[in-house]
C-alpha cells in the first residue's frame, strides 16, 4: 500500500473529473427522484386499492423475479461489463467500432435473455414454489403468482435493452434522458394498469391485480422505445449482427458471469428473505402481510439509493473508465475517493431521516383505503431495519463499477457469494430463533451490505495502492457527528408534535414539514462548522441542474 497516498486528503479535482461526476449526477439525481415518486405512485395505488392481501403478496413476489434484472443489468452486471469497454471503444477506437460493439451486445442480448424469458414463464411453478413456498398455506395464493409472473417475465429481456441504451448514452455523456426512462416506465405501467385491469377489465375478462402486471411489461417496452430517439441522434441505430469471436463482445461476456454474481447479492437476498417472509404468521395479519410490508419498506429505501447511490454510480462508472483508457490512475483514484465521500454525505444523514421520519412519510404516503395504522407501523419497522445498510448499499454501487473497470470480476463475485451465504444464515437465525419476524430479514439483509462495502473497500485500497483512505475516514466522521446531532434535534421535534397532535395525518404531516428543513439546515451548519471537504463539491454538482435555468446560467441542458 502506498501510505503517502492514504495519509493525505485527495487534491482538488479537476472538473473534469471528480466535479463532473458530481455535477452529472446532480442532473441524474432529478431525473431519479421523479423516477422513485413516480414509482412511488404505482405503489401507492396498490397498496391502497389491495393493502396487505393475497393480491399484493402475489404480485410482489412475481414482480421480484423479473425484477432481478433491474438491478442485475440496469445497475448491475451489463453495465458493469459494457460501460468500461464501450468506453474504451468510443475513446480509443471511434464511433464506428463503438457502435459495432453496440449491436453485437444487443443482439446477444436478444437472443441470450430471450431464452431466459421462455424458460422463465415455463419454469415459473417451479420458482414460485422455491421462492414462495409458504404461500402454499394460503389457497389460490401459489397459482396467482405463477399467473402474474408469466406475464411479467418478459419484463426482463425488455429492461436489459433498456440497461444496454442508457449504457451507450451515459457513455456519450447523457445523463438525463436514460435516467427519465424510469419514469417513463412507472407513469406508463400505472395507466395502463389501470386501464386494463379497472376500466377495461371487466369487459375483457382481465382481473385487476392482473390488468397492473400487464401495465408492468407495457411500461417495459416504454422505458426501451422513451431512449431510442436518444440513440438515433447519436448515430447509433440498431442493426442484428452476431460475432461471437469480437474481442470486445468476448470481454464484455467473460466480465458478465462473475459480475452477474457480483452484483446479484442485493436481490437474491431479497428473494431469499422474501421466501422466508412468505412462513411468517403475523398475528394479527396472519399469512398475509409480511411479504408485502418488507416490499414497501424497500421502496421508500429505494428513494435515497436511486437519488445517491445509483446516481452517482452511474456518473462516476464513465469517468473512471476514461481515466483508466487514458492511463490516469490517479485521476481514478481521485475521482473514486470523491465520489464514495459525495455518497456518505448524502446517505448518512439519509439514512437518520428515515429511521427519525420514516413511519410518518409512510403515513403521508400509504396510510388509506387498505392500507391501514398497523400496515403502516409494520412498514415503517422493515423500513428502519433497512436504512442501517444504506450507506453500506451506496458505497457497493460505486466499488462494485471500479472493479469491473480495473478488468477485475473475481473481487465482487467472491464479496458476494459470501455475502449470500452471511444473509441466509443470519435470516435463518433470525426467523426460527427470535421475534423480529419480518424486520429481522430486513436488519439481515442490512448487515450484508455493510460487510459488502467493507470487504471490497479493503481489497480496493489494497490494489490500487490507497483510496485516500485517511482523508475519507476523516470526512466519514465528520458527516456522522453532524448527522447524529441532527437526528437528536428532528427526534425530539418530532415528539413534540406527536405529543401535541396525537398519531394522525396532521401530524404526520407537521412533523415532516417542520423536521426536513430544520434536519438539512443543521446538518449543512454541522458540515460546515467540522469543514468537511465534500460538502462544498455536492452542494455545488447537485444543484448545477437547477443552476442551469436560472438568469446567467446555461440555458441550454444536452439531455
Amino acid at each position: 500500500m502506498n501510505s503517502a497516498v492514504e495519509e493525505q486528503s485527495p487534491p482538488e479535482p479537476r472538473p473534469s473529473a471528480a466535479v463532473g461526476v458530481v455535477r452529472s449526477a446532480g442532473l441524474m439525481s432529478v431525473a431519479t427522484m421523479l423516477s422513485r415518486f413516480t414509482g412511488l405512485l404505482r405503489e401507492i395505488f396498490l397498496a391502497r386499492m389491495f393493502g396487505s392481501s393475497m393480491a399484493t403478496d402475489a404480485f410482489a413476489l412475481a414482480f421480484r423475479l423479473p425484477n432481478l434484472a433491474r438491478d442485475l443489468f440496469a445497475e448491475g452486471a451489463l453495465s458493469a461489463a459494457f460501460v468500461p469497454t464501450f468506453t474504451e471503444y468510443l475513446t480509443n477506437k471511434g464511433r464506428e467500432e463503438a457502435a459495432r460493439l453496440a449491436n453485437l451486445v444487443a443482439t446477444g442480448v436478444i437472443i441470450v435473455v430471450g431464452a431466459l424469458c421462455v424458460l422463465g414463464v415455463w419454469l415459473a411453478p417451479a420458482l414460485v414454489s422455491f421462492f414462495g413456498a409458504g404461500f402454499q398455506l394460503v389457497e389460490g395464493k401459489t397459482e396467482l403468482t405463477v399467473t402474474l409472473t408469466r406475464i411479467m417475465f418478459p419484463f426482463l429481456l425488455l429492461v436489459a435493452l433498456a440497461a444496454q441504451a442508457m449504457g451507450v448514452l451515459n457513455a456519450c455523456n447523457q445523463f438525463g434522458i436514460p435516467a427519465l426512462a424510469s419514469s417513463m416506465f412507472n407513469v406508463f405501467s400505472l395507466i395502463t394498469g389501470i386501464s386494463l385491469g379497472f376500466w377495461l377489465g371487466p369487459y375483457i375478462g382481465v382481473p385487476p391485480i392482473e390488468g397492473m402486471a400487464w401495465g408492468v411489461l407495457l411500461g417495459g417496452a416504454c422505458q426501451l422505445m422513451w431512449q431510442v430517439p436518444s440513440l438515433v441522434r447519436k448515430g447509433f441505430v440498431f442493426r442484428p449482427s452476431i460475432d461471437w469471436d469480437h474481442p470486445g463482445l468476448r470481454h464484455i461476456i467473460r466480465m458478465m458471469g462473475p459480475a452477474i454474481l457480483g452484483g446479484a447479492a442485493v436481490q437474491v437476498n431479497v428473494l431469499i428473505n422474501t421466501s422466508f417472509a412468505s412462513y411468517i404468521m403475523d398475528p394479527v395479519r396472519g399469512a398475509n402481510g409480511p411479504v408485502s410490508w418488507l416490499v414497501w419498506a424497500f421502496r421508500f429505501f429505494q428513494l435515497p439509493l436511486g437519488l445517491f447511490g445509483v446516481a452517482l454510480a452511474t456518473a462516476t462508472t464513465p469517468a473512471i473508465s476514461r481515466s483508466l483508457a487514458t492511463g490516469n490512475h490517479e485521476e481514478f483514484r481521485r475521482t473514486l475517493s470523491r465520489s464514495l465521500g459525495v455518497v456518505f454525505l448524502l446517505t448518512v444523514p439519509s439514512a437518520i431521516g428515515l429511521v427519525v421520519l420514516g413511519e410518518h412519510m409512510i403515513t403521508l404516503v400509504f396510510r388509506g383505503g387498505h392500507f391501514d395504522a398497523y400496515d403502516v407501523r409494520q412498514t415503517a419497522l422493515a423500513l428502519t431495519c433497512y436504512s442501517v445498510g444504506l450507506a453500506g448499499y451506496a458505497g457497493v454501487k460505486i466499488l462494485n463499477p471500479a472493479f469491473y473497470a480495473l478488468r477485475d470480476s473475481r473481487t465482487p463475485m467472491a464479496v458476494s457469494l459470501a455475502s449470500i451465504l452471511i444473509n441466509l444464515a443470519a435470516a435463518i437465525g433470525t426467523v426460527r430463533f427470535t421475534s423480529l419476524g419480518h424486520a429481522g430479514l430486513a436488519l439481515s439483509t442490512s448487515a450484508v451490505a455493510l460487510f459488502s462495502f467493507v470487504s471490497l473497500f479493503w481489497v480496493l485500497r489494497e490494489k490500487i495502492g490507497g483510496i485516500y483512505g485517511r482523508g475519507l475516514a476523516s470526512s466519514t466522521v465528520k458527516i456522522a457527528l453532524s448527522a447524529i446531532g441532527m437526528g437528536v434535534v428532528v427526534a425530539m421535534l418530532e415528539m413534540g408534535v406527536t405529543q401535541a397532535m396525537g398519531d394522525s395525518r396532521a401530524a404526520s404531516l407537521v412533523s415532516i414539514a417542520a423536521g426536513l428543513p430544520a434536519g438539512l439546515g443543521l446538518f449543512y451548519l454541522g458540515c460546515r462548522l467540522l469543514r468537511v471537504d465534500e460538502l462544498e463539491l455536492a452542494v455545488t454538482g447537485l444543484s448545477a441542474p437547477f443552476r442551469r435555468w436560472l438568469p446567467g446560467g446555461r440555458a441550454r441542458v444536452e439531455d
